[in-house]
């Protein structure tokens, strides 16, 4: 499964609303929805539920230790399985640190504000192939810093951020796909 580096999406969310951003990434897979059923509420059940395991140890790392910095955390998610069955996509639900800030036919914007940055991860589904079954999927971030604390965090996560996308996204990809069968 090929994933790139690519742009945001010129008709996101993200680039309505004439924010400057102080970081910015996509990466774009492709996968085919056979019956055509897959929206933005299953590609963000598949989000929070196909990523590696190593990924949430990082996660539960990470929550370790900015909790000491009074930084907001996922806090414990105990039955995650009954919390995803119930996910709508809908705007102000909150799986984790991940709030739902917005939701078209085509993409879900999750996210959070908190005092040192506020980031944004938009869950883009392309429809513009020739093929109706083969969509693209891109996952962009984006991050404002409201401090220089901001600035700091994020020097050592966004290495780990360059690793973590593009496996999220093929994790995504083969939920889905698996999923259209």
């Amino acid at each position: 499964m090929k994933i790139k580096k690519t742009e945001i999406p010129k008709n996101s969310l993200l680039c309505t609303n004439n924010i400057s951003y102080d970081y910015i990434d996509s990466f774009q897979g492709q996968f085919i929805d056979k019956f055509q059923k897959i929206g933005t509420t299953e590609i963000g059940k598949s989000f929070f539920s196909s990523g590696p395991k190593w990924i949430d140890k990082l996660f539960e790392f990470r929550n370790k230790l900015v909790g000491l910095f009074g930084l907001k955390t996922s806090g414990k998610v105990t039955d995650r399985r009954i919390i995803l069955d119930n996910f709508k996509g809908e705007k102000g639900e909150q799986i984790g640190l991940f709030k739902v800030f917005d939701k078209t036919d085509n993409e879900i914007i999750l996210g959070e504000d908190d005092k040192h940055l506020n980031f944004r991860v938009s869950l883009f589904i392309d429809k513009q192939n020739e093929n109706k079954t083969d969509k693209n999927l891109i996952i962009s971030t984006t991050v404002k810093f409201n401090n220089w604390f901001g600035r700091l965090y994020f020097l050592p996560v966004r290495p780990f951020h360059k690793l973590i996308v593009p496996t999220m996204l093929k994790g995504i990809i083969k939920d889905i796909e698996k999923q259209s069968r």
